[in-house]
This record gives structure tokens, sequence and C-alpha cells, in this order.
């Protein structure tokens, strides 16, 4: 395949997953584990994903500099000056400017398709075609992409994505309103009205109108950015972020600019994809055994459990009898036991385990 030079990607992996916890830590969250059991964690599969179509060169991983050590582990393929270290956790819109901007000086004409880390995307081809329209399309015209999917189900764990009916190219269509994560009711209407897709939080546009869209909708990030543009690329780089992120609101691209600017559009997709954000979504994923227990282990012996999600170390037996419908995570020093139906709430437990053991656990 004939790559283009100006064809970039952003991986984003500075997040905690904390509802995969107690999996997922402050130190090495999900993006680094493998969470289903595959053989390669999130991380590596998104880069192998991308490196089929984009320069490896042109393939950058924006993280928190906490983790730096770890992406240099996982993708050793990686240049170390593709690691970009945020100083600290502001959403997604800083992370977003920051690679814009440092790519806006190395390469005006530059395209990017910015990607979360722990996504999961099971059609490569379907995928790699979307990319490669998208980015065609964002070469031509002022225009910023994101990526839906058609629904399969009224999920209530995604935002939304409504779009006109008559596409404005082939398989592009103009955004009309973007909506937060709905009711069961909500998410019904949706599905059957047709004209709703999942935001997969995927986003594809030429850097210098994204930087555009920055002046129109957050020019208070826009002016600190611009101010330091003449240290992207240098020595002095690390020294404009400490500089810049206190000064960065913390708000994501879909709210700062997404919402506002009147030039989104969608490209309705089908590639077998889930944010993978929760322990429910895994089991979704995994293989199942006749009862439709899912275990990411092979040393388990379940004995008349259902439908469980079972994540323990190979080096440990676990035996599992008559839990219907749980989540059994077990890691050196945690186990959570816990109803799949309660699984929103693990981020409250989290908290709770904060406040009476301090952060030893988290």
């Amino acid at each position: 395949m004939n790559m283009n030079k100006h064809n970039y990607v952003a991986i984003m992996a500075g997040g905690i997953g904390s509802r995969f916890w107690p999996k997922s830590r402050q130190d090495f969250p999900k993006q680094f584990l493998d969470i289903l059991n595959s053989g390669k964690t999130l991380i590596q599969w998104t880069y192998e994903r991308f490196a089929s179509f984009i320069p490896p060169e042109n393939i950058y991983v924006v993280t928190s500099h906490e983790y730096e050590d770890i992406v240099r582990e996982q993708l050793p393929e990686l240049n170390v000056e593709n690691i970009l270290g945020e100083p600290s956790r502001k959403n997604t819109a800083p992370c977003i400017a920051y690679i814009s901007f440092k790519l806006l000086q190395k390469d005006p004409e530059a395209s990017l398709v910015i990607a979360p880390s722990d996504h999961l995307i099971s059609d490569n081809t379907a995928f790699t075609k979307v990319c490669l329209e998208a980015l065609s399309f964002v070469n031509k015209h002022n225009a910023l992409i994101t990526l839906g999917i058609k629904p399969n189900h009224p999920n209530t764990g995604y935002g939304y994505i409504q779009f006109e009916q008559h596409a404005v190219s082939d398989n592009v269509y103009k955004v009309k309103t973007f909506t937060e994560k709905p009711n069961l009711e909500l998410a019904k209407t949706f599905l059957a009205s047709g004209d709703f897709l999942w935001n997969a939080g995927i986003f594809v546009w030429q850097v210098k109108n994204v930087i555009r869209a920055f002046e129109k909708y957050l020019p208070e990030m826009y002016d600190v950015f611009i101010s330091e543009k003449a240290a992207f690329n240098t020595r002095s780089e690390k020294k404009a972020l400490e500089y810049i992120y206190p000064l960065c609101t913390n708000i994501s691209i879909d709210f700062g600019i997404m919402e506002k600017a009147n030039n989104v559009y969608v490209i309705p997709s089908s590639f077998g994809w889930s944010d993978l954000g929760t322990w429910n979504s895994a089991y979704d994923n995994m293989d199942k055994d006749y009862l439709g227990n899912a275990s990411a282990s092979g040393n388990v012996v379940v004995i008349d459990a259902k439908r469980c999600m079972v994540h323990s170390p190979e080096k440990k037996l676990l035996v599992l009898q008559g839990l219907d419908d749980y989540i059994v995570v077990d890691t050196d020093d945690v186990l959570l036991i816990c109803k799949k139906d309660k699984e929103q709430e693990i981020k409250e437990y989290l908290a709770e385990v904060k406040k009476n053991k301090g952060e030893e656990y988290i």
C-alpha cells in the first residue's frame, strides 16, 4: 500500500481505566493490559491496526508522563520521540491541541486520525477503509470528521450522534447533534429512528483546520499553545508544556469543539467496535463456556455457576461455585466479587477503598 506521508495518527493513552479495577491500576492502567487474554495488550492491538496503513514514523502516542516507560516497553518499534508525555491529565482537548500544534510546526499539510488506545475493533479491513475514506475527505474539505458506529442494540453507555439523511459525499454525512448517554427508553427510540450512531471518539481532520476550530471555540487554549509554538519539536518542548498545561481548562474535544462547530461530519461505520469500557463489555467480547461463563485465565474450575466474568492469575487455581451473573477479579493484592449489574458502581467502590485504605490498592 502506498502510504501518504502527510497522514498521521495520535493514539491517546493517558486514562486510568478505573472501571476495570482491580486489574487496572493507576500505575498500570487497562490500555497496557491484555484484558481479554488475547495475547496482546489493547495499545499493542491499536498500534498494529494503524501501522498497516499509516507510516510508522507518523504514529504518535500521547500519554501521561508517568506511563512513558510502559509505552516504550510495549511498543519497542515506536520512535521514542513519538511518545509524548502530558504533564497532567486535562481531558482530550489539551491533548489534541498539543499533538496538533506539534504537527503543524513539523508538517503544515498534516492530516490526523485521533483514536483511543483501549478500544476493541474486530474488523481491521473495514476500519482501514473507513479511516482512508475520512482522510481523503478531510484532505479536500475543511471538515472535522467523527466515526459513528451503526448501533445494533440500545446501549445506554455510549453517546449518540444524529446525522442528516442525505450524504454530502460517498458515505459522509453532516452531523445534526451530539447526544449524551441516553436512558433505555430513549436509546430504543434512537435505534428505531435509524439516524443515530454511537460516538466512537475517533476523529479525523487536517491539523490546520482543527487549529482554526480551537481559535474559534477554545480561544484561551489556542492562545496559550500559539504563544509557545516555537518550542514544539525542540528541546524546549517539555518546559513549554509545563507552562501550558496548568493554564488549560479540563475539557473534552467533544464538548469544547465538536458540539459547537458547524463543519462536523460523520461516517456511519461497522467494524466490530467496542469501547471496552467495563467488565461487562469485556464479557461480551470473550468466549464463554456452555453456562455462559467467560474466563480470562486457564486456571479456573467452574461448578454450577452461570454467566460470570472471571479474571484471575494463572498461578492460582480459582474454584467457582454457585454464583450467577457475577464479576470475579482476583489480583495479587485485591479480590473483587461484584454483581454484573452493579459494575457501573465500581468507581464508587474505588472511592470507598481510597477513603478506608488510602492509595495502596488504587
